[in-house]
C-alpha cells in the first residue's frame, strides 16, 4: 500500500472524559458478546492524599483517559505471526480478520501489544476492530468517532491527521509506539506521561492482558 493513504485515528486525551460512550457504540454495533471489547478506555492516574494539619493534601494527584481499539499498525505484529495467514491489511491500512481462516491458536493476541485480538471462548475465532470498514466504504464515520459525545475521537488519513496534531503516538499507560508503529495520533493531556516512564497506574480496564503487560 501507498504509505500517505494509512487511516488512523486522532484521539485528544485532554478532551476524553472516560464515559465510554465509544466502547458502548462499538460494542452496539458489532453485537459483542460480554467480554468482548473492540475497543476499551482507560483511567490512568497517580498521586497520592497525604493528612496534613488534619486535612487531606493532594501531592501530585493526577488522572486522564485514554480510548483505544486496534491501532491499524503501519507494521502490526500480529499479521505476520499469525500461522494461519487469517489477517490482512487493506490498501487504506486497515486491518483486517478473517474469522473463517483463525485457528484459534491465540498467536495473535500474543504479539500485539495493545491485546487487540479478542476471543469469545478458548478456541476463538479471534474478532477484533476492523475500523468500521462497512461505515467507510460509504464515506460514513466509524461508530465510536460518531458516538463521542465530547469530539476527543477523529479519524482520517494518518499524515493529515499527524500535520494537524502533531507526531505523538503513545502515552501512559499504551506501550512504546517505535514497536509497531501505531496509526494513531494523539493530543496530549495536560499530566500525559511517555510511555514506560509513567508513576501512576491503570484504575479501570476491560481488558485485563493489557494491564499485566504494564
Amino acid at each position: 500500500m501507498n504509505p500517505a493513504d494509512q487511516l488512523g485515528f486522532h484521539l485528544d486525551t485532554s478532551a476524553c472524559t472516560g464515559c465510554k460512550a465509544c466502547q458502548v457504540a462499538c460494542k452496539d454495533k458489532n453485537d459483542l458478546p460480554v467480554g468482548v471489547n473492540w475497543r476499551r478506555v482507560a483511567e490512568y492516574a497517580g498521586g497520592a492524599w497525604r493528612p496534613q494539619e488534619g486535612l487531606p493534601l493532594a501531592v501530585g494527584v493526577f488522572a486522564y483517559h485514554v480510548s483505544f481499539s486496534c491501532m491499524h499498525c503501519q507494521e502490526p505484529a500480529c499479521l505476520p505471526a499469525c500461522p494461519a495467514s487469517a489477517i490482512r491489511k487493506r490498501d487504506d491500512g486497515v486491518v483486517l480478520a478473517d474469522a473463517s481462516r483463525c485457528l484459534g491458536c491465540h498467536v495473535c493476541s500474543w504479539a500485539c501489544p495493545y491485546g487487540a485480538p479478542q476471543f469469545g471462548g478458548p478456541r476463538g475465532p479471534m474478532s477484533k476492530c476492523d475500523f468500521c470498514a462497512d461505515l467507510l466504504d460509504r464515506k460514513e464515520d466509524p461508530v465510536c468517532v460518531a458516538a463521542c459525545p465530547t469530539r476527543a475521537l477523529h479519524w482520517g488519513r494518518l499524515d493529515q491527521l499527524a500535520a494537524a496534531h502533531g507526531a505523538l503516538q503513545g502515552v501512559e499507560p499504551l506501550p512504546a509506539p517505535e514497536h509497531t508503529r501505531p496509526s494513531v495520533v494523539i493530543t496530549p493531556h495536560r499530566h500525559a506521561q511517555p510511555p514506560g516512564r509513567g508513576t501512576g497506574n491503570v484504575q479501570y480496564l476491560a481488558a485485563p492482558k493489557i494491564i499485566d503487560s504494564f
